[in-house]
């Protein structure tokens, strides 16, 4: 799909392009927060191989548009993980932010003691909420000219996976115990962005873990997603 956008608008001669990337793109393993730099650089994560491979071939793909093609700007950003509004809420198919979130509220309105977290809690993840990457995209838009060929955009440290259900549970106002099953996968121990680069641009996110969270839930309880509505 990103392949043929891009040819797409090579084609028709768009001459600016700002491409999403994603963190997966990375090699997994690294313990270093992630560098632009490292990209290509290593093994990627096996779960997810097949998109983070889309996701660079897009990526390179800007790359020589821009070098090649006189007139042609074509950008990459590399976001972290995303939560917040409008996010799915699907246990099917949610990721983990919104998953806490929905757990959570359930093991409070059906007075649960325990909720279980896979693994032993400790890997560690960066999370950015949603409406932040659409300040830094518009912030793109108006800025074009100074934006890097390729950039990151993350909140700039990470947080254990018991972080983020300590978290929520404050926002949600569950008190029961968290019980690990060290039975199920953890993935990736660490994933962090090196946002060194977004800094000197000028760009930092603004949203507090709490305040995203928040504003998260609010989202989930005025829409009925907890009553198994879409």
């Amino acid at each position: 799909m990103g392949h043929n956008v891009v040819l797409g608008a090579k084609k028709i001669g768009v001459a600016r392009l700002i491409n999403l990337g994603s963190s997966c793109m990375y090699p997994r393993g690294r313990e270093h927060a992630l560098h632009e730099d490292d990209l290509l650089s290593g093994k990627l994560e096996p779960t997810n191989e097949g998109y983070a491979l889309a996701k660079i071939l897009v990526a390179k793909l800007c790359d020589f548009v821009s070098a090649m093609q006189d007139g042609f700007q074509y950008r990459t950003i590399i976001p972290c993980n995303l939560y917040g509004r409008h996010d799915s809420f699907d246990p099917a198919r949610s990721h983990m932010v919104p998953s806490i979130i929905r757990k959570l509220h359930q093991a409070k309105i059906q007075g649960h003691d325990s909720v279980e977290i896979w693994g032993d809690g400790q890997a560690r993840r960066e999370f950015m909420y949603a409406g932040d990457l659409a300040d830094c995209i518009w912030r793109a838009v108006a800025r074009f000219d100074t934006l890097p060929q390729m950039m990151n955009v993350g909140i700039g440290r990470d947080y254990t996976v018991d972080e983020y259900y300590t978290a929520a549970a404050r926002i949600i106002g569950y008190q029961g115990r968290f019980l690990h099953n060290l039975n199920r996968p953890i993935g990736m121990r660490r994933k962090l962005l090196d946002i060194a680069r977004s800094e000197s641009w000028g760009w930092r996110p603004r949203t507090s873990l709490d305040a995203g969270l928040a504003a998260s839930y609010d989202f989930y309880l005025r829409n009925g997603i907890q009553e198994g509505r879409p």
